[in-house]
């Protein structure tokens, strides 16, 4: 294929038997049936492709069967069409699968096409003509009232170079789709070829791919490797969006693969089971009922979906509404892409629409935000869709989780959000990107100020709050970078003060009042006198002149200080006795040898059992000796 030919797609639509397939072969000169049933009834039942490449356009024909019981099947070959072919035979005029495909094209939103009257030579000019004005009045008000109307015959070959040359002149008016946005191709087919193993099919809607590219399997989140690509029948280094495409995947089976998945690009994107919307019902639809069950598709996939319709409790043939659907199996959309809504019974379309949340919550009476929210996102700008997602996602949204609720590309999510933190509506709280609102922002900076002077006030003797303690003080909705970023900024703004890992007022120091300095003047100096053989801390403590709350903090104080020494629960000791100990131990190793005996050191230090080993134990943890068997070593 020319690097510079364009790829259009072509869908075709129309009643059973009205020649959509001949019609294709006439155009291109394959047959797009493919099956053995197909060929021997006579009727399309699945969908078949073919291509047509004249005067640097290369158009993929994607024909859909007619026949109301493959309407599922038709739709599956919609997703991603850039003209609709809109086949009505002469011999027939417009019929009920005229009707029904023509809606579906509408609602999808294809905006362009061409009518083709097939079968013109079976009848008279007259008939010919009272069809077309037939046709005229259908389309009229509709995205097709002013498409070109051409009469054609595949059997006599009248009309085509004419159909050909709409065809032409319509691709030149159509902007290609967007190879630079994230790869997404929905399946249509799945099969094996001896060989060279798993081959799926379908319509490539945006990005592009090629030979040992990395893609992910959707829903599956399976990660495989593409073998090779091929367009148009013909081998390519890389399809790009708006073109058929045939992947070759390795590390699959066939098996495997069907319908309805989508190979996209790894790690963007999550598939889903809940839907946000703007929902429309056909004029000539039932009303629809709050909770009703419907067939949901998209792309290439279906599943059934139960309707929620927000504020009201039916929705009126030819009304629309925002709606939520909970999905049955899962998938993967974006905001944008269009759906389509059929009934079970009779089996029929009744309405589709366009996806506004494809990572929506479930919806909650209480949520009274969430029609604006969704009216926000329908508007499309794109400063306001990241606020609304922002202010809906107190904690913070993540770089990764707007990628998978908007498909934007890493440069354009980061333009946006440096719009929305510049304009002081957001704060960006980490790297890459977690915006956080920013009246949720200042709220967690008050939230820490608030709980850092209340800590102050609750413990006066205490220098300050751990960062810890603080941080889950506030509960789980202020997320730890949000957290991490309002304390650097009370910090740098000289409101808070850091000392190691405990937070504090900015300026903070502690006064005793004159009994809580006696009481810690009359701790220090038990402690000091008593040498190494120390009172129980709580006999110190019960001769204080203050309360018991208070004589425990003021003990914190000197152990924090480190003018106390606690090496056991019950056992602390002065700083000034532990030195002196460490200093006659060195002045044993010089004069006596390294090696001492635990008689020896209770000898030596003047005390009782109760007191050397928890004291021996000490210094071994603090690397003055090291137990060697029944002695230990003085290091």
């Amino acid at each position: 294929m020319n690097a510079t030919s364009k790829s259009i797609i072509v869908g075709t639509a129309g009643h059973i038997d009205h020649g959509k397939s001949a019609l294709v072969e006439a155009l291109t000169g394959t047959h797009p049936d493919r099956l053995e049933e197909e060929k021997r009834r006579g009727i399309t039942i699945d969908l078949g492709f073919a291509f047509l490449e004249e005067d640097g356009v290369r158009f993929g024909f994607v024909d859909v069967p007619g026949h109301e019981r493959f309407v599922s099947n038709m739709l599956a070959g919609a997703a991603g069409l850039d003209l609709v072919l809109l086949v009505i035979a002469v011999d027939e005029s417009i019929k009920p699968q005229t009707r029904e495909h023509f809606d579906i094209c509408r609602l999808l939103g294809v905006q362009r096409g061409v009518v083709a009257l097939t079968k013109s030579d079976l009848v008279d000019s007259d008939t010919a003509g009272l069809v077309r004005l037939e046709v005229e009045e259908y389309l009229r008000g509709t995205f097709l009232h002013d498409a070109p109307v051409v009469a054609v015959s595949a059997k006599t070959r009248a009309g085509l170079p004419e159909l050909k040359a709409e065809l032409q002149r319509l691709a030149r008016e159509i902007q290609g789709k967007d190879a630079a946005h994230h790869f997404r191709l929905p399946i249509d087919r799945a099969f094996a070829i001896k060989g060279f193993g798993s081959v799926v099919t379908g319509t490539l809607i945006s990005g592009s791919v090629g030979g040992n590219d990395e893609v992910e399997l959707l829903p599956e989140g399976k990660p495989l490797r593409v073998r090779g690509v091929q367009s148009g029948g013909k081998a390519v280094e890389r399809a790009t969006a708006g073109q058929r495409t045939a992947v070759n995947l390795a590390g699959i089976e066939h098996t495997a693969l069907t319908r309805g998945m989508v190979l996209a690009t790894p790690g963007k994107f999550r598939a889903t089971r809940r839907i946000d919307a703007r929902l429309e019902l056909l004029p000539s639809a039932p009303k629809l009922k709050q909770r009703s069950k419907v067939h949901f598709h998209a792309g290439t996939s279906e599943t059934l979906a139960e309707v929620f319709l927000f504020g009201r409790q039916e929705l009126a043939p030819g009304q629309s509404t925002l709606a939520h659907l909970h999905l049955h199996d899962e998938v993967l959309v974006l905001p944008g892409d269009r759906f389509i809504v059929r009934q079970s019974s009779p089996l029929a379309t009744i309405g589709g629409g366009a996806i506004l949340d494809a990572l929506a919550r479930r919806p909650m009476a209480r949520d009274t935000g969430r029609a604006a929210f969704l009216e926000t996102l329908e508007r499309g700008d794109t400063v306001e869709m990241l606020a609304a997602m922002a202010d809906r996602s107190l904690n913070g949204i993540a770089f990764a989780d707007i990628a998978a609720r908007t498909g934007w590309l890493d440069g354009q999510i980061r333009d946006v959000a440096q719009k929305l933190t510049s304009s002081g509506r957001a704060k960006n709280v980490a790297e890459p990107l977690i915006l956080v609102p920013a009246k949720a922002f200042q709220e967690a900076r008050q939230k820490i100020a608030t709980r850092v002077e209340r800590f102050h006030k609750e413990n006066p003797l205490l220098p300050g709050i751990s960062r810890e303690d603080l941080r889950s003080s506030l509960g789980r909705r202020v997320r730890p970078e949000a957290f991490r970023a309002a304390l650097e900024e009370l910090v740098a703004q000289k409101q808070l003060e850091l000392q190691g890992e405990l937070v504090k007022r900015a300026g903070l120091s502690i006064s005793l009042d004159p009994d809580e300095a006696r009481a810690k003047e009359q701790i220090e100096t038990a402690f000091a006198g008593a040498g190494l053989t120390v009172p129980a801390v709580k006999e110190v403590l019960g001769k204080l002149p203050v309360e018991a709350k208070r004589a425990e903090k003021i003990l914190q104080m000197l152990l924090r200080d480190k003018n106390l020494v606690r090496i056991t629960p019950e056992l602390i000791f002065h700083r000034d006795a532990l030195a002196q100990l460490k200093q006659r131990l060195a002045t044993y190793k010089k004069t006596k040898g390294e090696r001492i005996s635990v008689p020896v050191f209770k000898e030596l230090t003047g005390i009782t059992r109760k007191y050397a080993i928890p004291l021996l134990e000490y210094l071994d943890r603090e690397r003055v000796t090291r137990r060697a068997g029944d002695e230990r070593v003085i290091l």
